[in-house]
């Protein structure tokens, strides 16, 4: 995916290198503003490419020649948008975020060849990360910003709104409404809610693409998950799924924070031996250069494999048995965020959570923790910095943060063999 278009790339005398480039698809608008960046493909099982659009940014204006039509809905019009020596008296009529040509802010589904397309979900504002999960479940990345009050991670749905209103304008029969202008609780009331969020400065502050963990790449408790990389904290994102009555719902995991792996993590393929490489990028206030070549050995980790919401608290599956003597220390709390065009929110409602009480299985692999009542609609944050293993080795991804939508109603238990 570029800029422009979605390009297929050829190489046709076989020397290891594109000397075919044939334009895919670009059935979409381009304004010329700076931030109209385009992410993806994704494939499904099916062949059918999924791509997202972000959208511009009143940073700068758009350009004179454009692609597709212009929206005429919002204060600014199109000559007030393009003459450069009057933008900053009319940026912020613009919007901070804004779409003012076609599906910007939109996922598109494009059949395999790229001949239709289909506008597939919108909300989305800097959406630097697409990709199907084991389940076939399409997972796509935003980036913190106006109406983001943390990095989020959604499980999109076909026709789902996320929440960022500038592209609503492009919805078939919108009603000519300018969507800045609505009610935070009517666009809070037509969101999709997220299935996980990145806390600003803790775990994430860019995240980027989901990949599904191959066999013979991480331990065999890692087979499967979803791995997502993070431009500006040194470290990649482990995604933990978990179900409660048909709602999916996950806990993030950093993995290897704080390594030689470093910042600016932006993409990341296998090799067919399991070797993981992680590209790159480095913009002007965070990332690095280069690709990195991460190699397992094959030993085993002491990590966090399974996370599940029960009644009345969680269950926590590790890889090897816990030290009893080093969970006396794991803390819970909870908090939610603001949903406005704020750039970013603060915590909000930020409390602890009493554990009532805490069991290990007789295996010494599962731990349960109640703490009483789960809060929907808040991230729980789970700190196990004190956690060992019986043989004395600390927690690879020592928090969690897991976003309970929904609560469990009754009681669910946790083995090896049954989770999520």
């Amino acid at each position: 995916m570029q800029r422009a278009e979605l390009t297929r790339l050829k190489d046709t005398d076989r020397d290891g290198k594109a000397d075919d480039y044939e334009t895919v698809f670009d059935g979409f608008g381009m304004s010329g503003n700076y931030h109209e960046f385009a992410y993806g493909p994704a494939r499904d099982s099916k062949g059918n490419l999924f791509i997202v659009l972000g959208v511009a940014s009143n940073g700068a204006p758009i350009a004179e020649e454009i692609r597709g039509t212009f929206s005429l809905i919002g204060e600014v019009d199109r000559v007030g948008m393009t003459d450069r020596a009057t933008w900053g008296k009319f940026r912020n009529k613009a919007g901070r975020m804004y779409s003012r040509v076609p599906w910007r802010g939109w996922v598109l589904k494009l059949s395999p060849d790229g001949k239709r397309m289909e506008p597939y979900a919108s909300g989305f504002r800097s959406p630097n990360g697409i990709g199907f999960d084991a389940a076939g479940r399409l997972l796509i990345t935003d980036n913190q910003g106006d109406w983001r009050p943390t990095s989020p991670l959604y499980d999109v749905q076909a026709n789902g709104f996320y929440g960022h209103p500038a592209s609503l304008v492009w919805q078939q029969k919108w009603n000519g409404r300018d969507p800045m202008k609505m009610a935070v609780k009517e666009l809070q009331a037509m969101q999709k809610p997220a299935a996980g969020y990145f806390p600003q400065g803790e775990l994430a502050n860019s995240p980027t693409w989901p990949v599904v963990t191959p066999k013979g790449a991480l331990p065999e408790g890692m087979v499967g998950q979803t791995l997502i990389g993070e431009m500006n904290q040194p470290t990649l994102v482990r995604v933990i799924d978990d179900t409660v009555d048909g709602t999916f719902q996950t806990a993030l995991v950093p993995l290897f924070f704080g390594s030689p792996l470093g910042k600016g993590n932006n993409r990341i393929c296998f090799g067919n031996d399991g070797t993981m490489y992680v590209g790159k990028t480095a913009l002007s206030w965070a990332g690095d250069n280069g690709i990195a070549r991460v190699k397992w050995k094959g030993k085993p980790f002491f990590s966090l494999d399974k996370m599940k919401a029960i009644k009345d608290g969680f269950a926590l599956r590790f890889s090897e048995a816990v030290d009893p003597a080093s969970i006396a220390s794991i803390s819970v709390s909870s908090h939610t965020y603001n949903y406005f065009a704020n750039y970013g929110s603060p915590k909000v409602d930020n409390q602890p959570m009493k554990i009532e009480k805490m069991t290990l299985s007789t295996d010494g692999k599962t731990l349960t923790l109640n703490i009483g009542k789960h809060r929907e609609g808040y991230l729980h944050f789970v700190d196990m910095i004190s956690v060992k293993s019986k043989a004395g080795t600390p927690l690879l991804g020592d928090k969690a943060w897991y976003q309970v939508i929904k609560a469990p109603k009754w009681f669910t238990h946790l083995t090896s063999t049954s989770c999520c």
